[in-house]
């Protein structure tokens, strides 16, 4: 079968691509979440951040933003001993800001990214005119580790984005 030339030989990848990335995702928890990882990835590779997935959810509570915006600083101290997860004080206290913002603004993730799906494909970009608009109106609100490149990932990896390569069988799909 024909993937995306950034799939690996690693099962955890070759999973990930083909039941799960460039897939829409509905649900303000479940793109919290997306947007949440694709912080914690901002400088690392996308593999350890799916190896840690499940301690990532355990540690935040199943990304549920009304429980992470009630999260406090002694849990930031709590999460920078887990070693299951990405120990950085910044994006820890981003996804707790983040979860915040959204509860107390009253925002829909879903409405807000979907204002922002491009009209044509854009293949092989790693920021585009709509990742950079959607990071300038998150930053805007109050978000933190929001950069067009991690919004435009984040945007690829929900299917606004269909960023399969050209040979890829499921760029069809």
């Amino acid at each position: 079968m024909q993937r995306c030339a950034w799939v690996t030989a690693d099962p955890i990848y070759i999973e990930y691509h083909d039941t799960e990335w460039g897939k829409p995702v509905t649900g303000e928890d479940a793109l919290f979440e997306r947007i949440s990882l694709e912080g914690f990835q901002a400088g690392l590779s996308w593999l350890t951040i799916l190896k840690r997935r499940e301690c990532f959810r355990e540690a935040f509570l199943g990304f549920e933003i009304d429980r992470v915006a009630r999260m406090s600083e002694k849990d930031v101290e709590r999460l920078l001993l887990n070693e299951g997860i990405i120990r950085h004080r910044g994006k820890i206290q981003a996804v707790i800001n983040n979860a915040r913002i959204v509860k107390e603004q009253n925002i829909s993730l879903e409405e807000l990214v979907r204002k922002h799906t491009p009209d044509l494909d854009r293949t092989g970009l790693t920021v585009s005119p709509e990742s950079t608009a959607l990071s300038k109106e998150l930053r805007k609100l109050g978000f933190n580790f929001v950069g067009p490149t991690t919004v435009h990932a984040m945007m690829q990896a929900i299917g606004v984005i269909n960023d399969h390569d050209l040979s890829c069988e499921f760029r069809k799909n």
